[in-house]
């Protein structure tokens, strides 16, 4: 994604029957890292019965040092990396979150967004409920605790009792002292895996960190699944009649990484997918191919092959610079942008390039990579995407929360073309997008703005 402007949603991982299961988290999480930079937590169930959790601002490498949790024996936990898409990026926002009922407590965290948050808080509060964050993840929660009853505490039933209320985007993983609860949404918007570690299991937004602890035996979660995890193995249901698979198109585009497998195709193999189509939609006569590290290298493949033009490496990104999005302000970020990627002159000069990127989003970034292969020589410069136009905002989980953020809003094709100053530009066509991934469905709203559910207070925003 040019400049890597977006944020992504965030990214879960639990281990449940497994010795030292914290410390497999970790290793989990950091393999998850790409998916949120913002701040990580880990909930781990202590020997006393009691749920510890321990999160802080930043990295998992920076959150917890080399040795955290290497003696804990414990086999229980559950943890989250995070970027905020609801609430603020303040410590209380970070997950896991604890909840107090009687007679255990239990802790949470969530990939996605709920869509109907405000509805949800102003009943939950005229029953006397207190949120402790901002974050739209604090509901579930609340929400099992006003619908448990007597002292039973979390349950399957009351569990699936709340998950009927919420609606959007959402993978959740939920720790009692005895289970763990695995809950995708009933659009699958967001993926979620399950996958045996042992004598025991592991859940994971993605394949690549089940991979990471040796996990074997993968299967996705189903959308609208709940999958119970207990002392006696595991047990699956449905807290939802109707689901569909409308995954979100950007997962495969975009946020996942590409040893991840998500639904039965390999992430690498779908953006390879993406570039041959791509070539066979808009031609052009070039003298080479090349991607936008990393987001475009793999759509690059593809469209090479297809074209038969040679694959070169006219972009080199410096790994050692952090991403352009985090700075303050646009100044800054422009400056991070040449810091972050290097044309190469002797590869480039004089040279017909077709350039491939997975998405753009301001336009501003793209501008300055046309400008940088200008100055090193590139006699003409093509610009490939390997998406439609991103013209709509998301509320599920994806940080466009308005059209002014997004140039193909404002501007046709031939508009975005002018402005970042490339010889052509074409983007992939939605048919293309399925085609990809040899699929029916997908989430494709802030291409199309049709929106799989109802947008509640969100309205026209």
């Amino acid at each position: 994604m040019e400049g890597r402007p977006l944020r992504e949603e965030c990214g879960v991982f639990g281990v449940f029957g497994v010795e030292k299961a914290a410390a497999n988290v970790l290793v989990g999480l950091s393999a998850l890292q790409h998916r949120g930079q913002e701040g990580c937590g880990v909930a781990v169930l202590e020997q006393t019965g009691r749920i510890a959790v321990r999160k802080g601002l930043g990295l998992v490498s920076q959150v917890f040092p080399r040795d955290a949790y290497r003696e804990h024996a414990g086999c229980f936990a559950i943890g989250h990396v995070r970027y905020g898409t609801s609430g603020g990026g303040e410590l209380d926002n970070v997950q896991p979150f604890v909840f107090h009922r009687n007679p255990y407590d239990f802790a949470v965290v969530h990939n996605g967004n709920i869509v109907n948050t405000e509805e949800l808080k102003i009943e939950l509060e005229r029953m006397g409920t207190l949120f402790r964050s901002s974050s739209d993840s604090e509901i579930l929660g609340h929400l099992v605790h006003v619908l448990s009853t007597g002292k039973e505490g979390l349950t399957a039933h009351s569990l699936k009792r709340a998950l009927n209320l919420i609606d959007g985007a959402f993978s959740f993983l939920v720790l009692t002292p005895d289970r763990l609860y695995a809950c995708r949404d009933k659009y699958g918007f967001r993926p979620l895996s399950i996958a045996r570690l042992g004598d025991g299991f592991a859940v994971g937004s993605e394949t690549c960190a089940l991979h990471a602890i040796g996990a074997h035996g993968i299967r996705d979660i189903l959308p609208g699944e709940v999958v119970e995890i207990g002392p006696h193995g595991i047990a699956s249901s449905f807290f939802a009649t109707e689901h569909r698979n409308a995954l979100c198109a950007m997962e495969y585009i975009y946020f996942a990484r590409p040893d991840s497998d998500i639904e039965g195709v390999n992430v690498h193999a779908y953006r390879v997918e993406s570039g041959k189509i791509l070539f066979r939609e808009s031609p052009v006569e070039a003298d080479m191919v090349f991607g936008v590290p990393d987001s475009g290298l793999s759509g690059a493949i593809g469209y090479s092959r297809a074209s038969g033009l040679p694959l070169e490496t006219g972009l080199i990104k410096n790994f050692y610079v952090g991403r352009t999005f985090i700075q303050p302000n646009q100044s800054l970020r422009m400056t991070g942008v040449r810091m972050k990627l290097t044309p190469v002159p002797s590869v480039v000069k004089g040279k017909r390039v077709v350039v491939l990127d997975d998405s753009i989003v301001r336009g501003t970034t793209s501008r300055q990579i046309v400008r940088m292969l200008r100055d090193a020589g590139a006699a003409e410069i093509h610009l490939r995407i390997t998406s439609a136009p991103l013209r709509h905002p998301c509320y599920y989980g994806v940080d466009i929360s308005t059209e002014a953020e997004l140039i193909s809003a404002r501007m046709d094709v031939d508009g975005v073309c002018r402005y970042i100053g490339a010889d052509s530009l074409a983007f992939l066509s939605e048919a293309g997008m399925l085609e990809a991934g040899r699929r029916t469905d997908l989430c494709m709203a802030c291409f199309n703005g049709r929106y799989p559910t109802a947008l509640y207070s969100h309205g026209e925003d």
